[in-house]
């Protein structure tokens, strides 16, 4: 119990430090919320990546797109709608829903998989989390 809490925290870590980067690259800046679901999605695809290791990529970018856009749903809802923290808004982007998610993010996030599908099989060899 105590080694899959500390697999989980140091999944997060790493999910939510790079996913952070990977958005000061992006937009000059991040939120700590999107810490939180950079982590949580990290963590999320590793445990799915980890049982799926031998699935062709293109299957796991379609899964990493999945996941990524439904936590930035949740992750939109809880910040931006509800605690109204305005933390991005894709309203403006062609067939986006409530502003919190839309097809090229989604699209972005599949490209993202990729990245984040060889993180996962070097974290599960050289570590096994």
């Amino acid at each position: 119990m105590k080694k899959n809490i500390r697999c989980v925290c140091i999944l997060f870590v790493i999910g939510g430090c790079l996913y952070g980067l990977v958005e000061i690259l992006w937009r000059r800046y991040t939120h700590w919320s999107m810490v939180l679901t950079g982590g949580v999605c990290f963590t999320v695809l590793y445990k799915i990546f980890k049982k799926i290791s031998d699935v062709r990529l293109m299957v796991k970018c379609v899964i990493g797109s999945s996941v990524i856009t439904f936590f930035e749903l949740i992750a939109g809802f809880i910040f931006n709608i509800c605690l109204k923290l305005d933390v991005w808004d894709y309203s403006d982007m062609r067939f986006n829903f409530c502003g919190q998610i839309c097809p090229l993010y989604s699209f972005l996030w599949g490209l993202l998989t990729i990245p984040v599908s060889a993180l996962c099989n070097t974290v599960n060899k050289k570590y096994r989390l």
